[in-house]
């Protein structure tokens, strides 16, 4: 799904190659400072959840770069189990869930990874991030002319995230 992963996922990175990547950055925009970060691309950033988690306590800290928690956005294709450990850490970063569909038919067909977690598993996830950070949650939706792009597909999702501290991000 992601276009990102047509070379193949080689490797993951470790926390201090993801920190020195800020790092190198910071020193390239200086006077200023990163101020936010994403983590997405190539692999999905939970199963590489030791590292992930070590390179958010590396640049949050004081004696890191000190950026808040609440200006990382951490982007997940929805892998229940790690999303409820994350939520258990104590951080405030972004949760960021692509979901694409509004049902399991749909999500199925555009994600491999929806064969093995059911919608209804993330979005329960999401509820419990919500619920220990206090934060919403960002899901990510890719338009896609035909298959989920209809107002009865948007009617269903809202229908589904109703009651949800959330954000929907239509991406064209």
């Amino acid at each position: 799904f992601c276009a990102s992963t047509l070379q193949g996922k080689l490797r993951d990175l470790t926390a201090g190659e993801m920190a020195g990547m800020v790092y190198q950055a910071n020193g390239l925009v200086q006077p200023e400072q990163i101020g936010n970060i994403v983590l997405m691309g190539s692999g999905e950033p939970l199963d590489n959840y030791d590292q992930v988690l070590g390179f958010l306590r590396l640049i949050t800290s004081v004696d890191g770069l000190n950026i808040g928690a609440r200006h990382i956005s951490l982007s997940t294709c929805g892998l229940p189990d790690k999303m409820r450990r994350l939520a258990e850490e104590g951080l405030q970063v972004t949760l960021s869930v692509s979901l694409h569909a509004p049902n399991d038919e749909i999500r199925r067909q555009i994600m491999p990874v929806a064969r093995a977690y059911a919608m209804e598993e993330v979005l329960d996830a999401c509820r419990c991030y919500i619920s220990r950070t206090g934060r919403r949650v960002v899901f990510e939706y890719a338009l896609i002319h035909g298959v989920n792009d209809g107002l009865a597909h948007a009617r269903e999702l809202a229908s589904r995230l109703r009651g949800m501290q959330c954000h929907v991000n239509l991406i064209p």
